[in-house]
């Protein structure tokens, strides 16, 4: 990717060598019948955390970036986007030290080391991307030249999620802390297998799941043209077992079924 041009470089300057999107989530209190579906119906799930699409691709978040390591090809993202929101909701500043990634939660603190010349710095994730095949961080144009790779656009780098460390009083004596970040794999979990505006049709499928020897709820949605009878499944408090509860219900036939978090 190395061109020795001065209009190649100053593009580089400019935008860099990522491509960029932008992610879609799916609101609160929209339901899409979507396989694997991952929303909430509550604050408990920031947007931030719920499944979304880019080019047809569904990119779930991680609950917690605890033990995240990974390897693979940094790029960088500069103007035009400077000064326009991040996926968090943040106004972008390539200056600053952060990053974009798919999948990490926000603001996940990250040591990203540049194997190519073992340059390493940290930075926040506030951001999605990028979505270019084998990429798997954007690093803001600072990040990029700390770690020195402006000119090339790319490089291979290790990534690994850090704690994040807060100062407190203890004794009279400022001490360090780590911050536990919440996790989002544990929670209030029901599998949606059906809606429908007609209430009977939901009454039948609810005693149907009854009688087969599961948890059901029955939840009336207005959504101002029509009421919806939404049937979930009661799918525990792990996440891990929820996703176990769709994929049996997926093989089931009920291919429009998603996980839903209260």
């Amino acid at each position: 990717m190395r061109d020795t041009t001065i209009i190649l470089l100053l593009v580089l300057l400019l935008s860099g060598c990522a491509t960029r999107d932008r992610a879609i989530t799916t609101p609160a209190k929209k339901q899409v019948a979507t396989p694997g579906r991952y929303e909430t119906t509550q604050s408990k799930v920031p947007p931030t955390q719920r499944p979304y699409v880019i080019k047809g691709k569904t990119y779930y978040p991680l609950p917690y970036a605890e033990g995240f390591e990974q390897r693979g090809i940094a790029s960088w993202y500069g103007k035009p986007f400077h000064g326009r929101k991040t996926s968090n909701g943040e106004t972008y500043n390539m200056y600053s030290r952060t990053a974009a990634h798919k999948t990490l939660p926000m603001n996940t603190p990250v040591l990203v080391k540049n194997l190519d010349n073992g340059r390493e710095m940290v930075v926040r994730i506030n951001d999605r991307g990028p979505f270019v095949r084998g990429r798997v961080i954007d690093m803001s144009y600072t990040g990029a030249k700390e770690l020195g790779m402006i000119d090339k656009g790319t490089a291979r780098v290790y990534i690994s999620a850090l704690g994040e460390a807060v100062t407190v009083q203890e004794e009279g004596q400022k001490v360090k802390r780590f911050l536990p970040h919440e996790d989002f794999s544990r929670g209030n979990f029901y599998v949606q297998i059906g809606s429908f505006t007609n209430r009977d049709n939901a009454l039948r499928l609810r005693t149907k799941m009854e009688n087969q020897g599961h948890q059901v709820a029955v939840q009336v949605y207005d959504r101002g043209d029509a009421l919806f009878h939404r049937v979930r499944i009661k799918a525990g408090l792990e996440l891990s077992r929820a996703e176990e509860v769709l994929e049996d219900f997926t093989e089931m036939g009920y291919s429009g079924a998603f996980i839903i978090a209260q």
